[in-house]
């Protein structure tokens, strides 16, 4: 019978912070994307929303995705 074994605490704390540092700064970088596509002056509206299409086009080529899945509140 395998035997379960505990980690220090500590060492669990630190590799769950530096995992949502990351993803803090994964999701900071993309809607940074996004922001830069909405406020580009030099762009019309269609543009923005083209530059925008062109940022998720980017994330799901990046992460492999074929399509997001839509969540509902």
């Amino acid at each position: 019978m395998a035997t379960l074994t505990t980690m220090p605490t500590d060492f669990v704390d630190a590799v769950a912070a530096e995992m949502a540092h990351g993803v803090e700064a994964a999701v900071e970088h993309w809607l940074a994307q996004v922001e830069l596509a909405l406020t580009d002056r030099h762009l019309t509206t269609l543009g923005r929303v083209n530059a925008v299409h062109e940022v998720l086009q980017d994330y799901k080529l990046l992460t492999g995705k074929v399509q997001l899945k839509s969540t509902r509140i």
